[in-house]
């Protein structure tokens, strides 16, 4: 163990004096005594006895190796001096820096990686939150830093494991370096006068940690970083709707939304990965100047960094640490089939008949919202639904899952309501009514991050469902969906919204998983309109939420679909065509939808779903029923015409001739956690191009995917990243074949691209 005592503390009269170099400035240290700490008060060395204010690790330490962090300043130029200790030490793996009231903990967590914690408290809270793993770590080193001249880490401690390298100086400033290159990978942003060597020695007092307390609680927490380099790109963090592959420049709300996601990873071009490690509401902005995360109500500062020479290398490594998803079912493999929503179950059925009777692979087919009575009913409606189980058996005869839609929220009309409020089992509101949804009823929202509150919930849907022979669910209202969304109105189990809100997702998807294995089930895929880091280890199917059918968003979801991929969630799904609107007698929105139709057969998973105009008349029973909730026009693939129809059944059978490989990508991700849905870069890290390209995309590691996202576009430019040979892929006889015509890698290529074909290229 290496402790560390530093007592230096000076203001300067006059910035605009002359600096003195470090040498200088430094006194050596000579005869002091053990327990004992230097100090200066106007350039007069002494010392002060720290068995009253030091740790007991410090105090009972047999030889202390005492740095001199004193500043020999002419007298005039120092106002204030005081005696404080600044405390570094080794503690095995890991360097542990105690000032005034701040607990900070650097540590090898994985090869190559670090984990930084930091704390107002007297110790770190016992969460874990995204971080489910401590991989080993190979060979770890920790020592002290010699004084230097001039440097910004002039003396300290640092932490060597593999390919990263943290320096943490005696003033309590973290920097992270590359170790075979020397290069810094990420530095705090701190603009204050505690190291006047530190080039960045500034009067505007910044710190780099900034813990704002909350009057009687917590605090608001802001974590800056220094920017490296003009060019630096970021990519992840998760599921948005801004079109961005490249997130420097970027400002993201750490919050979820129906369509947006925070799950907040990311990788850096520069050849490292970040994880925030936090579950409160915040914000997080790239600038050219500073990188910045704030989190609005915390405990403690959490992250994880790691080094690696590839993506591919970082990605693994992440998943090492937060997990990878569980194998995906052979029933995840082929085509979903969804709208808003089959009313009743002879129309379910009929449309499952249909797509059997023209002979076209039906793996999932799914009964959405409001099978129920009321919200929080968790069971179908009889006079719509009079016999599930038959429905359910007859499904599976034909070789066809049935999927059901589950919301979190619950009507207070509902049988449940009572008994989950005396249970203390639904999220509380901090003020005024406690009406958190009022979407065809007044409602509240279970809270998922309840453990009693999960295994509440899964005891009915157990009965209601699982027990027909339902093998999946449709998590819907996931982030969850609030009348407005006022993140500081509402408190969970776990704590306020505000400082732990973006797990919920990962707890919802957690009670179905959990349940399921639980109940005899060995194989879990269920959709959900959310995500958090470690959502996948629960079998988490993300999709995009209620998104605009349009080419705009069209294009937005390809963006989510990576980025989300990137911050560790490889299943990933669109409701092709969009969510809102879309009329099948329109030509224009036909050819938006054939066009997603074609991108979906390349996506993780493949599933049609909409709300399609105009709307369907209410069933007779139903007429007069003004909760009663309407359907959406007809949305089967033989709902758009017959020439589109011959187009979209021939992108059915494409996914199916797909499945193989399908199969081992996703066994890749159970193994390892590569994404499904790749960027170029990620496949081709060493060509520049490939690190500017977001139209595009690898479907694992064989085809580029190169869907068309303008309408009247009968052709596109596709670029070939360097290092492979490439091949057009056509389907002829339901076989996947390449042409002859091989392509070289670094060249823009104009690929033909008529309505029934979108250009997809296998790389040889």
């Amino acid at each position: 163990m290496l402790p560390f005592a530093r007592s230096w503390d000076h203001r300067l009269k006059h910035e605009s004096e002359p600096s003195y170099a470090a040498s200088e400035r430094l006194t050596p240290l000579a005869n002091v005594e053990e327990g004992r700490v230097l100090s200066f008060y106007r350039g007069t060395c002494c010392t002060k006895d720290l068995s009253l204010s030091a740790p007991p690790s410090i105090q009972t330490t047999a030889t202390p190796l005492l740095l001199n962090c004193g500043v020999d300043l002419p007298t005039s130029n120092i106002l204030t001096s005081q005696c404080s200790a600044k405390m570094l030490e080794a503690e095995g793996d890991a360097i542990v820096y105690r000032y005034d009231n701040e607990l900070l903990r650097l540590e090898a967590w994985g090869p190559n990686a670090i984990r930084v914690r930091s704390t107002r408290l007297p110790d770190f809270p016992s969460e874990s939150w995204g971080i489910c793993a401590q991989p080993p770590s190979a060979s770890v080193q920790v020592k002290a830093i010699a004084a230097s001249k001039g440097g910004a880490a002039s003396d300290g401690l640092e932490l060597t494991n593999g390919e990263i390298k943290a320096s943490l100086s005696a003033r309590g400033k973290v920097v992270i370096y590359n170790t075979s290159t020397g290069s810094v990978l990420l530095e705090e942003y701190s603009r204050n006068r505690d190291d006047p060597r530190d080039p960045n020695c500034s009067a505007l007092l910044i710190d780099a940690r900034d813990f704002i307390p909350i009057i009687g609680g917590d605090y608001k927490l802001r974590a800056r970083f220094q920017t490296q380099h003009p060019n630096e790109k970021i990519f992840g963090m998760g599921q948005y709707q801004h079109g961005h592959l490249d997130l420097m420049g970027v400002d993201l709300e750490l919050a979820h939304r129906n369509s947006q996601a925070s799950v907040p990873f990311f990788q850096s071009s520069r050849g490292y990965g970040f994880l925030w490690n936090n579950p409160a509401v915040g914000r997080a902005t790239f600038g050219k100047n500073v990188i910045t995360f704030e989190a609005e109500c915390t405990k403690v500062l959490d992250y994880w960094i790691v080094a690696g020479q590839t993506p591919c290398e970082i990605q693994r490594a992440y998943a090492q640490v937060v997990g990878k998803p569980p194998m995906m079912p052979e029933w995840g493999l082929g085509f979903m089939q969804s709208k808003l929503r089959y009313q009743t179950q002879d129309e379910l059925l009929s449309v499952a008949r249909k797509y059997k009777a023209l002979d076209i692979p039906l793996g999932v087919i799914i009964c959405d919202f409001f099978h129920w009575r009321r919200q929080g009913d968790w069971t179908f409606d009889p006079t719509y639904w009079p016999d599930p189980k038959g429905m359910v058996d007859e499904l599976k005869r034909i070789g066809v899952e049935l999927m059901v839609s589950i919301w979190p929220t619950v009507d207070k009309r509902s049988s449940n309501y009572e008994p989950f409020k005396e249970s203390g089992h639904l999220i509380r509101t901090e003020r005024g009514a406690r009406t958190q949804f009022d979407f065809l009823g007044d409602c509240c929202i279970v809270d998922f991050t309840n453990p009693a509150a999960r295994q509440h919930v899964w005891s009915i849907a157990r009965k209601s469902y699982h027990d027909l022979g339902i093998k999946l669910f449709w998590l819907d209202e996931a982030e969850p969906e609030y009348l407005k969304y006022d993140f500081d109105h509402f408190r969970y189990h776990n704590g306020p919204m505000l400082a732990v809100g973006n797990e919920y997702p990962r707890s919802y998807a957690r009670c179905f998983y959990e349940g399921q294995l639980s109940s005899g089930q060995s194989e879990v895929v269920n959709l959900i309109r959310c995500a958090w880091i470690g959502s996948q280890r629960y079998g988490a199917l993300l999709w995009s939420g209620d998104i605009a059918s349009s080419w705009l968003s069209m294009r937005a979801q390809l963006v989510a679909g990576l980025s989300v991929s990137i911050a560790g969630i490889p299943w990933w799904n669109s409701d092709i065509g969009g969510f809102h609107g879309g009329d099948p007698a329109d030509p224009a929105f036909c050819e938006l939808l054939v066009r997603w139709f074609q991108w979906g057969a390349f996506c993780p998973v493949m599933r049609l779903h909409g709300d399609r105009e105009p709307r369907q008349p209410k069933p007779d029973a139903a007429r007069n029923d003004p909760d009663y909730c309407q359907s959406g026009a007809d949305n089967e693939i033989w709902s758009y015409g017959e020439d589109n129809f011959v187009i979209l059944r021939k992108y059915v059978l494409i996914r199916e001739a797909l499945r193989d490989y399908t199969k081992h990508a996703m066994r890749i991700a159970s193994e390892h956690g590569d994404p499904i849905m790749r960027t170029l870069f990620y496949e081709f890290p060493s060509d520049p191009v490939a690190w500017e390209i977001q139209d595009q995309y690898m479907y694992g590691d064989k085809y580029l995917v190169c869907p068309i996202l303008t309408p009247n576009s009968t052709h596109r430019s596709v670029y070939f990243p360097l290092g492979a040979e490439w091949a057009r892929v056509s389907f002829d006889d339901g076989v996947l074949t390449t042409s002859k015509d091989i392509l070289q890698g670094g060249q823009n290529v104009r690929a033909e691209a008529p309505i029934e074909d979108m250009p997809v290229f296998q790389r040889l």
